[in-house]
C-alpha cells in the first residue's frame, strides 16, 4: 500500500512538471521578439521590430524623381512618408501607384516645359493643344492653340498661389486671341477660362469664373504627393512648389550628399520585401541631383554597390542612370557576377 502510494505521489509531480515546463516554453515563445527580414525568405537578424502594417518614413536630399517617361520631380528636400494606396498592398518601388507620398515638410520643384508637355499629352482630346508654359514669381503665362469653331491662337496671364485646401489656384487676369483682347474683337465666340481647361478632359483640374484650380495630387503622375501645401513660384525654368516649414530644414541639409532614406514599415523592391525598412540610397554621381528612375531603378542598383550595417540595414550606392554604360553585358547582369567570372556557377545554382 506504501509502494503504490509512494508511486502516485512520483506521478503526480512528473505530470506537474512536465505542465510548468510547457507553461513556461509558450510563455517565452509568446515574449520573443521577432528579427527583421528581408526577404524572398532570408532572416536578418539584430534589426529592430516594427508594426509591417505602419507607415514607412521618407527622407530626400536633391532627389531627381521620375515620374513617368517624360516627367520629372526635382525633390530639394523632403521629410514625410511614404503610405499604402491600398491597406493589403506593400507599397513596391515596381509600382509607383502602391503608395502615396504624404510630405510633411519639404520643396519640389518640376520643370514648367515637363508641365507643358504633360498637360498637352493628357489634353489630347481638349480644344486647347500646343501648350507652351512660362513666368516668374506669383505670375504665369500660357500660350497654345484654342479649337472652337476655328483654330485661334491664345495666351494666357494670370498669378499663381497656394490655397488653404492644398491646390494650386491660377487667377486669370488677362486672355488674348491673335495678340489682341478678344473682349474687344471677338466677344461673340464666347470664349471663358472654362474653354481653356474642361474639368472633364483633365483629372484635378477645375475652373471656377477666372480662377483655375489644380489638384497636383490627381493631375500629375503616380507616385502621387500630398502634403501642406504653403507656397508656389516660379523659379525659372521652374514651377516650386512649399510644402510645411521647410526652409530651417533646406538650410541644414545643404552640404549633405544626395540620398533617399526610408525607414520602418514594409516595402517591396524586386523580388525583395524587407521589414521593418531600414534602407539608403546614396548617389554615387557628383552632380546636382540624384537621378533616380523608378522604371529602371534596378539597372541602378546592380551597377552600384551595396553595404549592411551593423543595424542589419542597407546601404546602396547607386549611380544615376545616364552613367550607366549601354553594352549587352551590363544589360544582362546576373548570378555570372559571382567571385569567379571566368568559370559559370553550377546549372542546379543557375537553373530556374
Amino acid at each position: 500500500m506504501r509502494a503504490r502510494l509512494v508511486i502516485f505521489i512520483c506521478a503526480v509531480a512528473v505530470s506537474l512538471g512536465l505542465l510548468i515546463w510547457r507553461f513556461e516554453s509558450v510563455r517565452h515563445a509568446s515574449n520573443s521578439p521577432s528579427p527583421a527580414t528581408l526577404s524572398s525568405s532570408a532572416a536578418i537578424p539584430g534589426a529592430a521590430s516594427a508594426p509591417v502594417s505602419g507607415s514607412t518614413k521618407i527622407y530626400a536630399h536633391n532627389l531627381l524623381l521620375r515620374q513617368g517617361p517624360k516627367f520629372r520631380v526635382y525633390v530639394r528636400w523632403l521629410r514625410g512618408k511614404m503610405t499604402r494606396s491600398r491597406r493589403d498592398v506593400v507599397p513596391s518601388f515596381d509600382d509607383p501607384d502602391s503608395f502615396v507620398l504624404d510630405i510633411e515638410a519639404g520643396v519640389l520643384r518640376a520643370n514648367v516645359g515637363d508641365i507643358g508637355n504633360f498637360l498637352n499629352a493628357s489634353l489630347a482630346k481638349s480644344r486647347l493643344t500646343d501648350i507652351k508654359l512660362s513666368g516668374d514669381g506669383n505670375q504665369i503665362n500660357l500660350k497654345g492653340t484654342l479649337h472652337k469653331l476655328i483654330s485661334l491662337p491664345i495666351e494666357m496671364t494670370g498669378t499663381i498661389a497656394a490655397v488653404p485646401d492644398n491646390r494650386i489656384q491660377i487667377h486669370v487676369t488677362r486672355i488674348n486671341v491673335l495678340k489682341i483682347p478678344f473682349k474687344g474683337l471677338l466677344g461673340k465666340l464666347d470664349i471663358g477660362v472654362s474653354d481653356l481647361f474642361h474639368p472633364q478632359s483633365l483629372p484635378g483640374v477645375q475652373v471656377s469664373g477666372n480662377d483655375i484650380f489644380l489638384d497636383t495630387q490627381k493631375l500629375l503622375p503616380p507616385p502621387h504627393i500630398r502634403g501642406h501645401l504653403t507656397g508656389v513660384r516660379i523659379v525659372n525654368p521652374d514651377l516650386e512648389e512649399i510644402y510645411g516649414n521647410a526652409t530651417r530644414e533646406v538650410a541644414r541639409v545643404e552640404q549633405w550628399r544626395n540620398f533617399l532614406r526610408l525607414r520602418d514599415g514594409a516595402i517591396n523592391f524586386g523580388k525583395l520585401t524587407m521589414h521593418p525598412v531600414d534602407l539608403m540610397m546614396i548617389d554615387l554621381s557628383n552632380d546636382a541631383w540624384f537621378d533616380l528612375d523608378l522604371t529602371h531603378y534596378q539597372q541602378q542598383l546592380v551597377n552600384g554597390y551595396t553595404r549592411m550595417t551593423p543595424q542589419a540595414g542597407l546601404q546602396i550606392f547607386m549611380p544615376d542612370l545616364d552613367e550607366i554604360p549601354r553594352n549587352k553585358a551590363n544589360q544582362n547582369i546576373g548570378i555570372q557576377w559571382m567571385k569567379n567570372r571566368n568559370l559559370p556557377p553550377p546549372a542546379d545554382v543557375t537553373s530556374k
